[in-house]
């Protein structure tokens, strides 16, 4: 009987000590799938924290701001990148919001005597890049500048009110370039039809002035009534003078001769038609270039075109 009890107890202990094992083992099982797969819980029902949880595939993940974080974003095929994502603040990317340009103020569509700026700079230059009067473009447009437009707009045929408006400013981009009568030598050209003067050198117009010659209306001198023309053909410079001269007409700026009392000289006033009682007329300005160039024995054209 001591003998069976014994041998009772060593089994009661034994059958104790297998369940103790057992449950170890499945207690440790437990613990490490929970380590190898944190999508897994583990016996106690919680979530591990021991690894970061992986993403089945398909789904999304939302990053702190609200944007799609790179687990759960498509691929490089289909992924919306920085510029389409929400940042942290939840602001639109570089991509979805367009650029916008600066542009300055646009240039005047219409430039009158007494404007300055780039708009006229830019004016005078192409002026004298095609030869009219204008020596030294600074911006301002000025007497010398509003001659110029009016000499353009008489060779190209528009209206001549010394305005540089919309046609003016077009015909500028592709102008009518004039031809001289004469290719010999520096001389003179009056076009009466034009109302312009041509400084002719090397066989090309270097310069285009503007002129006023001949009103054609009548007119009384010394109790006679005369008609007022200039005479045309091929003349020569005969005699000038240097300075104011008064004649029974009025007053000629550094008057240069061509024919009997008709000369081309510097006035006040050069309207953007025939005006004179003969003479042609230039500005001021532009006779002060021209006067010591015009040697005795310069040729001159008087023609209509």
């Amino acid at each position: 009987m001591a003998l069976w009890g014994r041998a009772s107890r060593t089994a009661g202990l034994l059958a104790v000590a297998l369940v103790v094992a057992v449950a170890l083992a499945a207690c440790h099982s437990a613990v490490t799938h929970v380590e190898g797969d944190g999508s897994s819980r583990s016996a106690a029902g919680q979530r591990s924290s021991a690894s970061p949880a992986k993403v089945a595939a398909g789904s999304t993940t939302t990053g702190p701001g609200g944007a799609k974080g790179s687990g759960g974003a498509k691929g490089s095929g289909g992924a919306k990148g920085s510029g389409g994502a929400k940042g942290s603040g939840g602001a639109k990317g570089s991509r979805g919001s367009r650029p916008t340009k600066s542009t300055g103020p646009a240039p005047p569509s219409t430039l009158r005597l007494g404007d300055h700026g780039a708009a006229v700079l830019a004016l005078q230059r192409r002026l004298a890049a095609l030869g009219y009067q204008v020596h030294e473009p600074d911006g301002e447009l000025g007497s010398e500048t509003h001659h110029a437009v009016v000499a353009f707009q008489k060779v190209n045929h528009l209206d001549r009110d010394g305005v540089a408006g919309p046609k003016t400013l077009k015909a500028l981009e592709h102008p009518r370039r004039p031809s001289p009568r004469s290719r010999h030598g520096f001389h003179i050209e009056a076009d009466l039809t034009l109302q312009v003067v041509y400084v002719v050198k090397n066989a090309a117009i270097e310069e285009i002035l503007d002129a006023s010659s001949a009103s054609g209306l009548q007119y009384v001198v010394d109790g006679d009534v005369r008609i007022a023309h200039t005479p045309e053909g091929s003349f020569q410079i005969e005699r000038k003078i240097n300075g104011w001269h008064r004649s029974p007409l009025g007053l000629l700026y550094r008057p240069a001769y061509f024919v009997g009392g008709f000369a081309l000289h510097g006035a006040p006033s050069v309207p953007p038609f025939p005006a004179s009682h003969g003479c042609i007329r230039i500005t001021t300005t532009a006779m002060d270039r021209l006067y010591d160039r015009l040697a005795l024995g310069t040729p001159m054209l008087v023609y209509r075109s």
